[in-house]
């Protein structure tokens, strides 16, 4: 099973920058999609190659969401039932649950930090409920950055959104829930690996970067993971897909 995830920020702009030539690249079974902007009744382009499209847009127009397509058709569909924002889409494929999430920002100052710790806990007991019944595969942008290793410039961002130690703390205790994060399973010391740069000071072409786009699995699904890659030679949004293969 390959997989992509890819924060398009605003997917009308990204279908305008080659989104659908990127994607079909990969030839990926599923292609998890945050931060759409756009209600499904906007999406005017066919992605072809077999996929379905699956939505949980926000109730604010233009803003957060996500989507998946899928060439494996799901037994069920849910969107997460504790926010309006177009967070959570968790599909069943039948061995796994597939879910893509696109994590509240806690703002500068730190201003809705704790939205995002509260929001964070009842994610974390909605994952356990899923793992309990079937492994779990969870995609998407958490907006975190779990070590110093994940970002360029640790020393000056301790207090910055998306390293502070409450969002650091938060996704420690996601993995040790029982889930573990892919990339650093199998480049534990790979450093410069970034998904997310600012549009600032030419930060891509510099790469200061943050690596806060992730393929988390199920502690028993870890001896299938075959790959775990970023692709920041993609273009088309400040962050750049993330891709997993798994053994199943």
């Amino acid at each position: 099973m390959k997989l992509v995830s890819w924060n398009v920020n605003g997917l009308r702009a990204a279908l305008a920058k080659g989104f659908i030539e990127s994607v079909n690249s990969f030839d990926a079974d599923c292609i998890c999609v945050q931060e759409t902007k756009m209600q499904p009744e906007q999406m005017t382009h066919d992605l072809g190659n077999g996929y379905e499209l699956f939505w949980n847009s926000a109730e604010r127009r233009g803003y957060s969401g996500t989507a998946t397509a899928t060439r494996i058709r799901p037994a069920a569909v849910e969107c997460g039932t504790f926010d309006n924002e177009g967070r959570i889409l968790t599909l069943d494929l039948g061995p796994v649950y597939l879910v893509n999430v696109y994590s509240p920002n806690s703002q500068g100052e730190l201003a809705r930090l704790p939205y995002r710790l509260e929001w964070e806990s009842r994610f974390r007991d909605y994952l356990k409920r899923l793992d309990a019944e079937k492994p779990v595969v969870v995609c998407g942008d958490l907006n975190v950055a779990h070590n110093e290793i994940d970002l360029a410039n640790p020393a000056t961002n301790h207090h910055s959104a998306g390293f502070s130690d409450e969002e650091r703390d938060a996704f420690g205790q996601l993995l040790d829930c029982g889930f573990v994060d892919t990339f650093r399973l199998l480049h534990p010391d790979n450093r410069g690996a970034y998904s997310w740069w600012s549009y600032r000071m030419r930060a891509r072409e510099r790469n200061v970067g943050w690596r806060i786009d992730y393929f988390l699995v199920s502690r028993r699904l870890a001896p299938q993971v075959r790959a775990a890659r970023i692709h920041p030679e993609i273009e088309g949004s400040d962050h750049c897909p993330v891709s997993l293969d798994l053994g199943i």
